[in-house]
């Protein structure tokens, strides 16, 4: 990939998502700082570009088809298409999360941004994706969608704590990322799913043992690809992490 590669992080004003977006700034690729916020997405842009990084702001919301079509017509206008597509943006669905007094509100909050939001913008972005070279997406999962680990392990830091809500969306991802893969096979898109570890970020109000730089790790490694890469896979900075 050349220095003019063209990458879009969603949720990228904070946390993972803004050092996935740094990272990525890092290796002199151009990178839009997808986000709702105008202040801090803004802030973000800003604070990157006082490092060197190209960066430029994308008013996005996942969960609305307006806000996500016009974030590709923004990403088309200002970089003329698009290699790389991180999809960060996630949230818990607020809690508590117990499967037999949850809120099904939180699990509809968590299934909408995390699995059909990744699927609306990964689909708004594709017709810009099939014109790149080197097209990649990763989705940002988690070790607690893994169903091995979570019927393997009682300790809550491999399982993470009961959350009907969070867990299974991850799932969710994780399934819907084999299901692109498969679609996608006979192109040069690679599409994976990318485990941060254990970060502290205020999703999980930081009580994390990693710092976001280490959770983007995975992520820009899988960012950057080469064209005989893995697709359809899910990857933690261990290797794989089993389904």
């Amino acid at each position: 990939m050349s220095e003019t590669t063209t990458a879009l992080v969603t949720g990228a004003n904070k946390g993972i998502g803004y050092e996935i977006a740094a990272g990525l700034g890092a290796l002199g690729w151009r990178v839009g700082i997808g986000a709702r916020h105008d202040g801090r997405r803004e802030a973000a842009v800003e604070k990157l570009r006082a490092a060197g990084v190209d960066a430029f702001g994308v008013p996005l919301d996942v969960t609305d088809d307006t806000s996500v079509a016009a974030a590709a017509r923004l990403v088309e206008d200002r970089a003329g298409g698009l290699d790389v597509l991180v999809n960060n943006a996630g949230v818990t669905g607020g809690g508590p999360q117990e499967p037999t007094t949850v809120n099904l509100a939180a699990v509809r909050t968590a299934v909408e941004t995390n699995v059909i939001g990744v699927i609306r913008v990964t689909n708004a972005m594709l017709p810009l994706l099939r014109r790149s070279a080197s097209p990649r997406i990763v989705n940002m999962s988690s070790s607690v969608g893994s169903l091995t680990r979570q019927t393997s392990s009682t300790d809550e830091f491999v399982t993470g704590p009961v959350a009907v809500a969070y867990a299974p969306s991850k799932t969710f991802l994780n399934a819907v990322t084999v299901q692109y893969a498969k679609e996608l096979r006979d192109t040069n898109i690679l599409i994976n799913a990318a485990c941060p570890g254990f970060v502290a970020t205020d999703l999980n109000g930081f009580r994390g043992v990693r710092t976001p730089e280490q959770g983007a790790a995975i992520a820009i490694r899988l960012a950057a690809l080469p064209d005989d890469g893995p697709t359809g896979g899910f990857f933690e900075d261990a290797g794989v992490v089993p389904w």
